[in-house]
């Protein structure tokens, strides 16, 4: 194994252009282009990095419990202000060494984890 490539998450169709928008948006992840072999499935894929999100389309989709993108930021509580200022509900999540980081779900149901490595050693 060399890397991990992508990661996909589920919307229902009718969520595409609302997901964009937040993705995009709020989110500032910029798409870019599927191959065209697989545009007319609709959806939309998302780079990170070197990585990517694919936001695929399913009737009907099923955000899972546990499941989740866990996106790494250098602005925790700037990227906190932002998601409740958007209206989404932010939950503290379980301390872990090296982190801090909280939860919140997408408009869509998808679990988000946000995380920013803190200086464990004073």
């Amino acid at each position: 194994m060399l890397s991990l490539h992508h990661v996909q998450i589920c919307i229902l169709p009718e969520q595409e252009q609302a997901a964009r928008d937040f993705y995009c948006g709020l989110m500032g992840l910029p798409e870019v282009p599927k191959p065209p072999s697989l545009q007319g499935r609709g959806g939309f894929w998302l780079q990170i990095g070197d990585q990517q999100v694919h936001v695929g389309l399913e009737s009907p989709a099923f955000p899972s419990g546990k499941a989740h993108i866990a996106y790494q930021v250098d602005d925790l509580p700037r990227w906190r202000q932002r998601l409740v200022a958007f209206g989404l509900k932010v939950l503290e999540s379980i301390p872990i060494p090296g982190f801090d980081r909280f939860e919140t779900r997408d408009p869509f149901g998808n679990r988000m984890e946000f995380l920013q490595c803190i200086d464990i050693h004073p």
